[in-house]
């Protein structure tokens, strides 16, 4: 078997790789977020519902999820060259096809696809990039395939936004034809692969194992996707696929766990640093992809933002954090402790999250989200590669690769978890708000009447009725009301938010600290 220190490449080499790895990993991720506002074009131009049209985001993140896992097992059964390579070309030819699906389910299909290639993508970047570093310089390798990871999020909505807004929807996959055959040529003339031990016979393969893992994973990112929308438990698909979730966890632990050749060695979990950062990369997920969903629909829906604007916002805070990766590469390779950086990542998540509950207002301006936003790119910095570093410290050799395998799954059900406890709180909060502030509009107070009463010859002096005017005013009133409601919805949810982020800070004092330095560089599966 190679040695790790065999696939380090020095010079030019290295720098292709590297732009190839995260040119990659961005490919991928931008992919998970462009598509959102692409989705009311999508419906007018494929005559599809609203609940059709949600399955194009819901398809591309369950195949995410499913391969994840099996990322590092595939690499030794291909050669990772090979199966990147491969990766690269199935996401490129399915989003050729996404681009000319002629109805829904059409595009619905190729986006599964699409997502089966761009959840390797994601891992097995990550694992390039840093083998192709000496050990000395791993800690920055992370950090650069990390600017990747961090930016890639925000760049969807307003690349997305600006597309639909110049041209149509079928370029938001289009962009990725030219970038997926130039990434696939460089993958094929410089990336090499470790050799790895004898391959499995068709008969060995662990197929049990891969249908308990879809039946698991599959259903539970189907019933974090839909919940909301279909009423969660009083949905009798809800039901069946959240029991068959569960069937399908306990069954894949016992298969995992008794089967000679497992597709997911399980036994990596007994490390107590790992198990603590699979927890950690759960929550910073929940934060990222939760806090990346918040504030575009917070501006677009009661600020009446554009979907550019919208994602443009999200922009100066993710350069903070790409500037800020070099810099914590740099505090990791000094020895300075993981686990102050992420204590501190969490606290400056909290102070984030507070600092938002107090700008937010039915009219805030784009100077009052500045600050709070640059402050959240400082706090995803300090999360990002310490906690991936720190939940490896105490593996060795092969079994850093499978724990890095559990930390990238973690981090993407994490952000499903957040966007759909999110998206539930916000509409039964917007309801509670509502109920709680309706008291106030007792039609007997003297204030509400001068209101109406004012609003009412605004509508008259437009030229309507009397009676109809007196309805309009009324309906003011009452969205009046609804927005101030949503907008205490989302101030709770950022007061809930950060406080997650402030009770997470003493578990990391239950970190054990490593006794050698790791090699991240087996880790990166």
């Amino acid at each position: 078997m190679v040695q790790a220190d065999d696939l380090v490449e020095y010079g030019f080499r290295r720098v292709i790789i590297t732009i190839t790895a995260v040119m990659c990993a961005l490919l991928e991720i931008v992919d998970t977020t462009i598509v959102n506002v692409a989705l009311t074009n999508m419906r007018g131009s494929l005559g599809a519902t609203l609940t059709d049209v949600a399955w194009v985001i819901t398809a591309y993140a369950i195949a995410n999820v499913i391969v994840i896992p099996m990322t590092s097992w595939l690499s030794q059964q291909f050669g990772r060259r090979n199966y990147f390579a491969v990766s690269i070309i199935i996401f490129t030819v399915s989003s050729f096809l996404c681009g000319n699906a002629t109805n829904i389910w059409e595009l619905v299909a190729f986006r599964f696809i699409q997502g089966l290639g761009g959840g390797a993508l994601l891992v097995t970047a990550q694992t390039i990039i840093t083998e192709s570093y000496p050990v000395a310089k791993r800690g920055m390798a992370q950090a650069i395939y990390g600017m990747g990871v961090i930016v890639g999020p925000t760049l969807g909505p307003p690349l997305g936004g600006y597309i639909v807004d110049n041209a149509s929807w079928p370029f938001i996959f289009y962009i990725n034809i030219p970038i997926g055959i130039i990434a696939t040529i460089l993958t094929l003339t410089f990336v090499r692969s470790p050799k790895y031990g004898e391959k499995l016979k068709a008969n060995q393969v662990d197929w049990l194992g891969i249908l308990f893992l879809i039946c698991f994973i599959g259903s539970l990112q189907f019933v974090l996707e839909h919940g909301q929308q279909d009423d969660w438990f009083n949905n009798n698909l809800i039901i069946g696929l959240s029991v068959l979730s569960v069937f399908g966890l306990l069954a894949f632990i016992w298969r995992e766990m008794t089967y000679e050749h497992p597709i997911v060695n399980l036994s990596v979990l007994k490390d107590g640093n790992l198990r603590i950062g699979i927890l950690m990369s759960f929550i910073m997920g929940f934060g990222l992809y939760g806090s990346t969903l918040i504030i575009p629909i917070y501006t677009q829906s009661i600020l009446g933002w554009t979907a550019t604007d919208a994602g443009l916002l999200l922009i100066p805070g993710s350069i903070t954090t790409a500037i800020m990766m070099p810099f914590i590469g740099k505090m990791i390779q000094k020895g300075i402790p993981q686990g102050y950086m992420v204590a501190g990542g969490f606290l400056i998540f909290f102070l984030f999250t507070f600092w938002m509950r107090n700008v937010m207002t039915p009219d805030t301006g784009v100077e009052h989200f500045y600050w709070p936003l640059i402050l959240r790119g400082i706090g995803l910095g300090l999360l990002f590669v310490p906690i991936t570093t720190l939940s490896l410290s105490t593996l060795k050799g092969k079994n850093i690769g499978e724990g890095a395998a559990f930390t990238g799954m973690m981090r993407q059900l994490g952000g499903s978890f957040g966007i759909a406890i999110i998206t539930t709180f916000i509409t039964r909060l917007t309801q509670k708000h509502r109920v709680d502030l309706i008291p106030h509009l007792d039609g007997s107070r003297i204030e509400i009447q001068q209101r109406i009463i004012a609003l009412q010859k605004g509508f008259i002096s437009k030229g309507f009725s009397p009676n109809e005017a007196l309805n309009k005013a009324n309906q003011v009133i009452e969205y009046s009301v609804l927005k101030q409601s949503t907008v205490l919805s989302y101030m709770d949810i950022f007061m809930y938010l950060g406080l997650l982020f402030l009770f997470c800070i003493p578990i990391i004092l239950l970190i054990k600290k490593g006794k050698t330095k790791i090699n991240p560089a087996d880790a990166m599966h």
